[in-house]
C-alpha cells in the first residue's frame, strides 16, 4: 500500500520550525525548574515525533534540514542528562559530555553529506580569525563573570588547571557549541528563513540552553554573545573566531577571574 505525503506550504513548514523551537524551550523549562525527568521524556518524545513528521510530509529541503538539525538539541541533551557520568572522574567530565556533543555533530553531518568546511571548520586565515577570538573572548569574558559570579574551583590557581581548561574549553566546548549552533543549526535557518533570522534563532535557542544556570542574566548575555558568535562566523565563514572566542571567554569566566577577585591569582 502506498502512503501519499501531505504537502506543507512554507507558512506551515514555517511554523513547524517555530513549533519545535518552542518545544525546545518548554523541554529546557522542564528540565531546569520542575523535574529533570520529565524534561528528559519530553526530549526524547520531541526526537521522535521531529523524524516520524518529516518521514510523512514534503516542504521545502531548507525546512527539513533545519528540522533535523535542530533535532540534535533534544538528542544532546537526552544523551547528556541520562548517560551514567558517575563512573567517570570529574576531571574527565567535560570532555567526555561533549565528545558526545561533537559525535552527534559528525553523525549528521556524515548523513546529511555535510562537508567539515561547509559547516565552518576551515584552515584559511587560521591565526588572523583566531587573534580575534581571544581578543573578543578577553573582553566578554569579565561581563559573564560580572553575571554568574563562579567561585575558584580549586584552593589555588595552577598553571596546569589553566592549560587544562584552556584545552577542554576551546577544543571541546568550543568546537562542540559553535559546529551545533553556529556550523549547523545557523547554516539551516539561513537557508529556510533568510540570514538575520537564523542567526537570530540559533542565538535564540544558544541563549535557551543555558536556561540550566537558572540566572535570567545568563540568558541574556548568551543570547548576544550567541549573536556575536553567528555573525562573526557569517562574516568570515570560518568557525575558528567563534571557537576560540568561546573557549577564551569560558576560560576567563572559570579558570582565571574567580581567583583574580578572590586574591588566588596576584
Amino acid at each position: 500500500m502506498n502512503y501519499k505525503k501531505i504537502g506543507l506550504n512554507n507558512f506551515q513548514a514555517s511554523w513547524f520550525i517555530i513549533d519545535i523551537i518552542l518545544a525546545i524551550v518548554l523541554s529546557e523549562y522542564i528540565f531546569t525548574y520542575l523535574s529533570a525527568g520529565e524534561g528528559i521524556i519530553l526530549c526524547l518524545g520531541l526526537t521522535i515525533l521531529i523524524y516520524v513528521i518529516i518521514s510523512g510530509v514534503n516542504m521545502k529541503q531548507g525546512f527539513i534540514n533545519s528540522a533535523e538539525s535542530l533535532a540534535l538539541i533534544p538528542l544532546y541533551v537526552l544523551f547528556t542528562s541520562s548517560l551514567p557520568w558517575f563512573f567517570i572522574n570529574q576531571q574527565f567530565l567535560m570532555p567526555a559530555v561533549y565528545s558526545i556533543i561533537l559525535a552527534l555533530c559528525f553523525w549528521h553531518m556524515h548523513e546529511k553529506n555535510i562537508l567539515p568546511e561547509d559547516a565552518g571548520l576551515k584552515g584559511n586565515k587560521l591565526l588572523k580569525y583566531a587573534a580575534i577570538g581571544v581578543l573578543i573572548g578577553i573582553c566578554t569574558g569579565p561581563i559573564e563573570y560580572w553575571v554568574l559570579k563562579p567561585a575558584p574551583s580549586f584552593p589555588t590557581f595552577e598553571l596546569k588547571y589553566l592549560l587544562r581548561d584552556l584545552i577542554y574549553m576551546i577544543f571541546f566546548v568550543g568546537v562542540g557549541e559553535e559546529l551545533l549552533f553556529r556550523g549547523l543549526i545557523q547554516n539551516d535557518l539561513i537557508s529556510a528563513f533568510g540570514t538575520k533570522a537564523g542567526i537570530i534563532g540559533q542565538a535564540f535557542l544558544f541563549g535557551v540552553m543555558h536556561m540550566t544556570w537558572r540566572s535570567p542574566l545568563e540568558l541574556v548575555f548568551t543570547f548576544f554573545a550567541g549573536l556575536l558568535f553567528g555573525i562573526l562566523y557569517r562574516k568570515t565563514g570560518s568557525l575558528t573566531g567563534p571557537i576560540v572566542f568561546h573557549g577564551i571567554n569560558n576560560v576567563m569566566l572559570v579558570t582565571i577571574l574567580p581567583y583574580y577577585f578572590s586574591g588566588l591569582l596576584k
